[in-house]
C-alpha cells in the first residue's frame, strides 16, 4: 500500500473464478473464520450467480484521505484523478490525539475549500471523546462522522447530545452493520442517521440491498481496501440502489501500489459528483 490504511501496509487476496466472471475474497487479519465466511460467500456470488439489475450507468465516490500527518494531506490527494467533490477523513487513529485529527481535516478543508467532507472513527472513541471532537470538528461543516463510537447504546447518547447540543453532525454505522449479528440491529434501535454497507463482509451484493431496503436509512456503498475485482463488487451493488445521496467509497485502489487488472478502477472526474445533502434527521 502507498499508506498505512487500518494499520496494514499490505493486503492479501484470493481471487474467485467462475462462469460470470472473478469474486474477491479479502477478509481483514483481525476477522475471525465466521466473519470471514460472508467475505467468501461474496467472491462465490460474484463468480457463479448472473449479476443483478443495475438501475444507473455512473456512480458518484469520494476520495479517501487516511491518517496522515496534516503536511501529507496535498501529497496524498494528488493520487486521485480530477476534482474531489467529497472526501471521508480517516480520525481516532491509535497513537494520534484529537489535534492531530483536527489538524488533518483543517488541511484538508483548505486544500479542498468546496469539498463535502466526513470523517471515520472506525469506532476509535469513547462517548466523551467522540462528543468532544465532534463538537470540534463540526467547525470545518461535516457531511457525517462514521462509525464515532463502539456500541449502539453510545451511538444513541451521541446524536442525543449532538441534537441538544445543536452540533449539526450526522451519525453514520459501518461497524455496528458489518460485523453484526443482525446488521439491522442499529437501524431499529434509531442509533444512527444513515449506514455504511460493504458488500463483502455482508455476504455479496444480494444480501447487502436486502439489508439496505429493511433499514429504511440512507446507505452509503463503500469498499474493504479491495483491489479492482472487489471494487467492482461495490460498484455493481451501487448502481443497483434506487438512491445513491452520498459519494460512495470506493475509490481506494489509488491507496494501493498495484493492482491484479491492467485497467485498474480508478473514478473518473465525473464519477466524484453527488446530490445536496440530506437532512438532519432527529428523533
Amino acid at each position: 500500500m502507498r499508506v498505512k490504511f487500518r494499520g496494514v501496509t499490505t493486503r492479501h487476496s484470493a481471487l474467485i473464478h467462475g462462469p460470470y466472471g472473478w469474486g474477491e475474497f479479502a477478509p481483514f487479519p483481525e476477522y475471525d473464520d465466521a466473519e470471514a465466511a460472508h467475505w467468501l460467500s461474496s467472491a462465490l456470488e460474484a463468480a457463479y450467480l448472473p449479476p443483478t439489475v443495475t438501475v444507473r450507468e455512473q456512480v458518484p465516490v469520494n476520495a479517501t484521505l487516511p491518517a496522515v500527518p496534516a503536511h501529507r494531506v496535498p501529497d496524498v490527494l494528488t493520487n486521485y484523478n480530477g476534482d474531489i467533490q467529497e472526501l471521508k477523513i480517516k480520525v481516532a487513529e491509535r497513537g494520534q490525539t484529537l489535534d492531530d485529527d483536527i489538524a488533518r481535516v483543517a488541511a484538508a478543508r483548505t486544500a479542498l475549500p468546496n469539498a463535502r467532507l466526513k470523517i471515520d472513527a472506525n469506532a476509535g472513541w469513547t462517548l466523551p471523546q467522540a462528543f468532544t471532537a465532534l463538537t470540534a470538528l463540526s467547525d470545518y461543516n461535516l457531511l457525517y462522522a462514521e462509525q464515532p463510537v463502539g456500541s449502539i447504546n453510545d451511538m444513541k447518547q451521541l446524536r442525543t447530545q449532538l441534537d441538544n447540543a445543536q452540533v449539526p453532525v450526522l451519525i453514520a454505522a459501518d461497524e455496528l452493520v458489518r460485523k453484526a449479528d443482525d446488521p439491522l440491529t442499529v437501524a431499529r434501535a434509531h442509533a444512527a442517521d444513515l449506514i455504511v454497507v460493504k458488500a463483502a463482509p455482508l455476504g455479496g451484493v444480494r444480501r447487502a440491498s436486502a439489508v439496505i431496503a429493511q433499514s429504511g436509512l440512507p446507505a452509503v456503498i463503500s469498499s474493504a481496501l479491495e483491489t479492482s475485482v472487489g471494487i467492482a463488487t461495490g460498484v455493481h451493488l451501487a448502481a443497483s440502489l434506487p438512491e445513491l445521496p452520498y459519494g460512495c467509497g470506493l475509490g481506494t485502489v489509488s491507496l494501493l501500489n498495484t493492482d491484479v487488472s491492467s485497467t485498474p478502477l480508478w473514478p473518473k472526474t465525473a464519477a466524484y459528483r453527488c446530490g445536496p445533502q440530506p437532512p438532519r434527521r432527529h428523533g
